[in-house]
């Protein structure tokens, strides 16, 4: 039987807006409904600018200024799925330095999920949908495709403002922090709502660092069936091309909940904390906050600032090794 889904609120700040344009780019018109193998292009490329990040407490929680820019090499782009150039970014984001679970988890809807080590942004959703339109509720999945989107071998592509992404697992930035099976994940980024993020190793047992490295797994599967094709949507076989094809039923131990998180102990939080983790199979990245999160894009310019944090500021301190979460 199917796990039951939480309540969840759906939130949407927005796109980026593209160079000399006045609002976000005009949606494409797609009509395809079938998942295809994704090709990626070779990242062969030297990034355009030296890449910057800093993340370090202030008084108002975890401070990170980033230029978007990563350290290991990309694909080229513009290239024939991505007409876009990749552009230093602006990023001024405060994460809250103590988050919480919260009574209900939010889905995301076109926003960031988090930022990486390297002060790229996790960005899984695509603003792709069937027939253009969102009000249908049907949206691609950008590892799904259906959609040609320019991928490179890092899962990552550029937004019109210039803004370089990571879709899926970024290979070069695991490569770079040195990943590999039979090690616990190293730390790879920060959620919105101020939890760690790491990539599909970590404990068997979540509350004992001593237990055994395993592949944690996700708890989403593609829905049985085919699509209901009715009120203008699509029609097919719920095989992955769109975010809608799947659904949570995860119950196993070594499954992730609704947010590809869980509460264990890590190498960074020994005493425990909340934690993401990308997987493998859907959603990679995750697609629902357990927390609260943060505004990461707002509707700037390109290259504009991306103000993050609360009104007033987050809570005072940040992250440190060895604290505990709930």
């Amino acid at each position: 039987m199917a796990a039951a889904v939480p309540a969840v609120t759906l939130i949407g700040f927005g796109q980026g807006q593209g160079p000399g344009r006045g609002g976000p780019p005009p949606m494409r018109h797609h009509t395809s409904t079938k998942a295809q193998p994704i090709r990626l292009v070779p990242a062969t490329e030297a990034p355009p600018a030296e890449s910057r990040h800093d993340f370090k407490p202030s008084d108002r929680g975890l401070a990170v200024s980033a230029n978007g820019i990563p350290e290991h090499r990309v694909g080229p782009f513009p290239n024939g799925g991505n007409p876009h150039a990749i552009a230093p970014q602006a990023y001024e984001i405060v994460l809250p330095a103590d988050p919480q679970p919260a009574a209900e988890i939010t889905r995301m809807e076109r926003t960031p999920f988090g930022i990486a080590v390297n002060g790229v942004f996790f960005d899984p959703g695509a603003a792709e949908y069937w027939q253009g339109d969102p009000s249908l509720g049907w949206q691609y999945e950008a590892l799904g495709g259906a959609v040609p989107l320019g991928l490179d071998e890092n899962h990552a592509h550029v937004q019109p403002s210039g803004a370089y992404h990571y879709h899926g697992i970024p290979a070069g930035l695991m490569a770079q922090l040195g990943a590999s099976a039979g090690k616990h994940s190293p730390l790879v980024g920060w959620a919105a709502d101020g939890f760690p993020i790491y990539v599909k190793w970590g404990h068997s047992d979540p509350k004992d660092a001593q237990s055994p490295i395993v592949e944690l797994k996700s708890g989403y599967r593609l829905k049985a069936g085919s699509r209901p094709g009715t009120d203008g949507g699509p029609d097919g076989k719920y095989d992955g091309a769109f975010i809608q094809d799947y659904e949570y039923v995860g119950d196993a131990a070594d499954q992730l909940d609704e947010c590809n998180g869980r509460h264990c102990v890590t190498p960074e939080f020994p005493e425990g904390t909340y934690a993401y983790f990308l997987t493998e199979d859907w959603p990679v990245i995750p697609r629902a906050f357990r927390g609260t999160p943060i505004r990461l894009r707002d509707e700037g310019g390109p290259g504009g600032r991306r103000p993050g944090g609360p009104p007033g500021g987050g809570p005072p301190g940040g992250p440190k090794k060895g604290k505990k979460r709930p």
